[in-house]
Formats: C-alpha cells, sequence, structure tokens
C-alpha cells in the first residue's frame, strides 16, 4: 500500500519545482501584508494646517517663524483614534486566483472612492476578498512540499509578511498621497494573474476530489522538473471511503468529532487572541509617538527573529510547547508592563517588544498548526472558519486598547496579558503534530498524537511494483510514465 507522502518523496519533496512555488508563494505573502496594516498609512494625517493670506501678514509684520506662526494659530488637537467553500469545491489555485483579482478590483475601486462611505464599503470588500486568497496559497505550499519542509515553508511564508511591512513603510514615505499610494500597492497585484501558468493545482487536493489523472500528472510534472524517477509504474489510482471524501465540508465537520471539535474551538480562540494582542501592541506603538515610518518599519523587523526561534525549535522539540510558550511569554510581559511606571519608559518599551515577540510567534504558529489538524477535504475550510476569529480579534483590539484606558491606563495591558495566558495553556490540549504526516480523512485527524493499533495504513491504493525483471533496469522517468 503506497500513500501520497511516498510518491511525493520519490517526486522531490523540495526540488526545483517546490522551490519555485515556494518563492512565488512568498511574492504573495509580502503584497499581503499591505491589505492587513496598509490602514496605518491610508489613514494617517501628517503635521499640517491651512495658510491664510491673513495669517501670513500677521507672520510678516510680527516677525514669526514658521513653528511661531503654528503655535499661535493652530488650537491644540485633541487626542483620538485615526479616523470559502468555493476553496474546497474549486481548488486552492482557483480561490487564489479568483481572489487576488476581486481583491485588486477593490483596491483601485478604494483609490477612487469618491467620499468616505464608499471608502469604507471598497476598503471592506477588499479586506473580505483578500483573506482566501492568501489562505489557499498558504495550504497550497503546504501541501505541495514534503513533510520534512512544512515547518520551513509554513513559517518563512508568514515571515514574508514582516519583510512586507518594512517595505511598505519605504514605500508609503515615497508616496505620501493616500490615493496615489493605494495604486501604487494595489495595481502590481495583477501580475499574480501569471500565477494560473506558474503554479499547479494541489495533488494532495485533486487526489481528495476523486480527479485521479489530474493528480498523476502534477506528480509526474514535478518528478520531470525534479529530475527525480519513479520506482512504481502508476497506472490507477483509488481513494478508500470516497464518498466520505468527496462531500462538501461543513462547519458541522469541524464540531461532530470530539477531538477535532476541542482542536477547532481552541484554535479558534488562538486566532482571536494573537490578532487581538497583536493589533493592539502595533497599534500602541502609533500611539507613543515618533516617526511613524520609522516605527512601522522597526515593527516589522522585530518579528523576524520570532521567525527564527521557530526553525530552530519546532523540530527539535516539537509544536505544543514553543506554541503555548509564545502565548505565555506574551500573557506574562503585558501583565509585567501594565505595573511599570511610565517614568521608566526605556524599561517598559524593551518588556512591550518582548511581548509583541513572543505574539508574532503565537500569531505564526496558530497557522502552521492549523493546517496540521485537519484532513486534506477539510483543511481549507477549517483554516479559513477557525482563522475568521482574527478579523473579530482585529476588531475587538481598538476598543480594548482606546476604550479601557478610560477605566485605568494600564487596563489593555491586563485584558491582553490575561487573555494570552488562558491561551498558552489551552494550547497544550492540542496533540503534538511534529514528524506527523498531514492527515487524509477525519479517523487519522481523530487520532493524532496517539499509538495506533497495528492496523494497516489505508490512503491511497496504487499499482504494485514493476516485477523484478523490470526493476533489475534502469528507473523510467517520471515524465514518461504511461497513466
Amino acid at each position: 500500500m503506497v500513500t501520497f507522502d511516498d510518491l511525493l518523496e520519490e517526486a522531490g519533496e523540495f526540488g526545483v519545482f517546490q522551490k519555485t512555488a515556494f518563492t512565488l508563494s512568498c511574492i504573495a505573502s509580502t503584497a499581503f501584508s499591505y491589505l492587513y496594516v496598509g490602514i496605518v498609512f491610508l489613514a494617517f494625517t501628517p503635521r499640517h494646517w491651512c495658510r491664510s493670506p491673513g495669517v501670513s501678514e500677521l507672520r510678516a509684520n510680527c516677525g514669526w517663524s514658521q513653528e511661531e506662526e503654528w503655535n499661535y494659530t493652530v488650537p491644540p488637537a485633541a487626542g483620538g483614534v485615526p479616523s470559502h467553500s468555493n476553496c474546497l469545491r474549486y481548488g486552492r489555485k482557483f480561490c487564489f486566483l479568483f481572489s487576488q483579482f476581486m481583491t485588486t478590483v477593490a483596491g483601485i475601486a478604494v483609490a477612487f472612492a469618491p467620499n468616505y462611505l464608499w471608502f469604507l464599503i471598497f476598503r471592506t470588500l477588499q479586506g473580505i476578498l483578500s483573506k482566501g486568497g492568501w489562505i489557499s496559497i498558504y495550504v497550497l505550499i503546504s501541501e505541495l512540499v514534503g513533510m520534512k519542509h512544512r515547518r520551513t515553508v509554513g513559517i518563512v511564508t508568514q515571515t514574508c509578511f514582516s519583510f512586507g511591512m518594512m517595505l511598505l513603510s519605504a514605500i508609503a514615505y515615497l508616496v505620501p498621497a493616500w490615493r496615489t499610494l493605494q495604486l501604487v500597492t494595489t495595481v502590481p497585484n495583477f501580475i499574480f494573474m501569471t500565477y494560473y501558468w506558474l503554479l499547479p493545482e494541489s495533488p494532495r487536493w485533486l487526489l481528495s476530489r476523486n480527479k485521479q489523472k489530474k493528480a498523476v500528472k502534477v506528480l509526474q510534472k514535478i518528478a520531470k522538473r525534479n529530475k527525480k524517477f519513479f520506482s512504481i509504474n502508476i497506472e490507477t489510482v483509488k481513494i478508500e471511503n470516497s464518498e466520505d471524501e468527496l462531500r462538501k465540508p461543513a462547519f458541522m465537520d469541524l464540531v461532530k468529532t470530539p477531538q477535532i471539535r476541542k482542536h477547532t474551538l481552541i484554535l479558534m480562540y488562538g486566532w482571536f487572541v494573537s490578532a487581538m494582542v497583536y493589533l493592539g501592541l502595533v497599534m500602541r506603538l502609533g500611539v507613543i509617538g515618533g516617526d511613524v515610518y520609522l516605527n512601522f518599519f522597526f515593527s516589522g523587523l522585530m518579528e523576524i527573529p520570532s521567525a527564527i526561534s521557530i526553525v530552530l525549535l519546532v523540530d527539535r522539540v516539537g509544536r505544543r510547547w514553543p506554541f503555548a510558550a509564545s502565548y505565555l511569554l506574551a500573557g506574562v510581559t503585558c501583565l509585567v508592563a501594565a505595573f511599570i511606571p511610565d517614568d521608566i519608559f526605556w524599561l517598559k518599551t524593551v518588556i512591550t517588544s518582548l511581548g509583541k515577540l513572543g505574539i508574532t510567534t503565537a500569531f505564526l504558529m496558530v497557522c502552521f498548526v492549523n493546517t496540521e489538524l485537519y484532513p486534506t477535504f477539510l483543511r481549507n475550510f477549517a483554516v479559513l472558519v477557525c482563522s475568521a476569529m482574527s478579523d473579530l480579534g482585529g476588531v475587538v483590539a481598538p476598543f480594548v486598547l482606546y476604550r479601557l484606558v478610560v477605566v485605568w491606563t494600564e487596563l489593555p495591558f491586563v485584558v491582553f496579558g490575561v487573555t494570552a495566558l488562558l491561551a498558552g495553556g489551552l494550547v497544550l490540549y492540542l496533540p503534538e503534530t511534529k514528524g506527523i504526516r498531514l492527515p487524509e480523512t477525519i479517523e487519522e485527524a481523530e487520532t493524532l498524537g496517539r499509538k495506533k493499533k497495528a492496523t494497516p495504513q489505508t490512503s491511497y491504493q496504487m499499482a504494485a511494483p514493476y516485477s523484478a525483471a523490470e526493476t533489475s533496469n534502469e528507473k523510467e522517468p517520471a515524465s514518461e510514465i504511461i497513466i
């Protein structure tokens, strides 16, 4: 009995083909940063005032400097806040392309919005449409590489978001006008339409949809590009329990069985806390003053150590403990920062920076772990549903940060700290997925992390290997295999 992972290992788990697809996914992840945090610059109002002939005359008569003119004629400003299922039915590739096209069209509409109401409508549409594309490209690249490389591919793909933040700060500095900035960061996304020819559909998804011939063609293409050979002649591919695999995923699939239900609830809370604390700490950096462009750049730069720590740890100690430790670090530092006097500004900044390091690590881990806990037919849908809670966390974050300060200035830190500590405890109830193949069925997902009984592994049934006489000769190139 041969599994899909066995075939992928022979075709090349991370050869030239996967490296090319990985590079393309990193470019897409980098572009996504503008959609998520670009509002910082769209809503940014630079220090300015309206000059009038009368004021200019006063400045000339009184000998005012420009700073004195500002102080004498502009009143003090009051403080305030700057103003899926198709992925499963039609595939990862189609969902990504459709999402990118519609997101780009909505983004162009944002640049030409005639008033604030239409700006909100188009910007909301852009946010809603973009999410499916990012999740799809992330899941696609995770399913194209072998088990040994899933960790690095998943983390680096997300880390490109941080590089996107640093790049965005430079672009925003050079293009301060918000309408021009919107066009400069949106129109180039049309280039992602070329991915129709550059990226394949996920062969794992094709097999789960009973599209054997197309899946085999993708595997042959991967093997040919990687200059690998199959040791078996692929003639037929059959999926056991195909009726169960081909049914349309529904929310009930996420809560019907006990283990998947537990995973879903924990991950939904993890997504919510990650987004709320992350955005809360990012917005706080903007409040403390200074150069908004430099603050934003260093905010992205500070996230790089998070990816490095994950790459170094997850294959040595597993997923659960680094995942839990990142939430615990964020929670403890937020609580400690709440009780540090504002007079010791440097210490408070250092502690909150450690908190952002922790929650960034948790944000990277939650998406990475989410893709490893669900079967193929449910994976994309599960990530979409669970990650929807991050949208709610993003909505809640500014209210926590700016409303609770009325009660106590440091109360937002306490809320961030307590919720992060709770998340750190909950993720310890997730199974360890280190060295485990991606589950293909609900039964496999239910038994993740458990010692299985000695039963034959059921996944994809392949044709018998060549005879001894055939295998004694040189292996046949994958590109010449006859189906």
